[in-house]
């Protein structure tokens, strides 16, 4: 099964996840700057989400790229990934209208979980069918990466209802940590490209 019908659906769907979630941002009634700041809950929580959303997008794009087929199992974790990241909007609007409410960001904690979870299943999805010494595989490696995103993304859920700048901060943390550019996955990449 070729993957190209996967890669447009899902580039497909997070622009239209983004899109939602921009179309949140209303434009104040007030022509100074004052007029801006109840809206700096909603212009951070659309940041946070924006960042996220790109992360996925762009390793998406990487693993995918190494890839050469897919199968109907890939397809079902991609649809689940593609579910949860779908919920960004959602949280993200809930957050910023109710200014980092303990339930509110625990909710997007929550989805910034399910979504780790989801792109940890994709990826052992593929490198299921591709196998273990596949370049895929070398690539993902043991996925520290992935797999300390979700502990302090739980560990955020539960910090959302003791102090919510410390979820927030772990959030953000999260977000850092994946802008650190992992090197295997885009030299992988590169020597596919090149045919080394």
């Amino acid at each position: 099964m070729t993957k190209g019908r996967l890669e447009a659906f899902s580039d497909g769907v997070l622009a239209i996840i983004i899109t939602i979630m921009v179309l949140e941002l209303k434009v104040p009634h007030g022509a100074s700057p004052e007029a801006l700041l109840p809206l700096l809950p909603v212009f951070l929580s659309y940041v946070l989400s924006f960042t996220y959303v790109g992360i996925y997008w762009n390793n998406h794009h990487h693993m995918l790229h190494i890839a050469t087929h897919v199968n109907g199992s890939v397809l079902w974790a991609n649809l689940h990934l593609l579910f949860w990241l779908s919920m960004f909007p959602f949280a993200t609007a809930w957050m910023g209208e109710n200014h980092f409410g303990a339930w509110p960001v625990a909710l997007w904690g929550i989805v910034a979980t399910m979504a780790g979870i989801a792109y940890y299943v994709l990826a052992h999805s593929l490198v299921r069918i591709h196998g273990k010494n596949s370049a895929l595989a070398i690539a993902l490696g043991k996925d520290y990466k992935g797999i300390l995103s979700v502990v302090l993304c739980v560990v955020g859920i539960a910090m959302s209802f003791v102090l919510t700048w410390i979820a927030l901060s772990l959030y953000v943390a999260i977000a850092v940590i994946w802008f650190i550019p992992d090197r295997r996955m885009e030299r992988r990449v590169e020597s596919k490209v090149h045919g080394s």
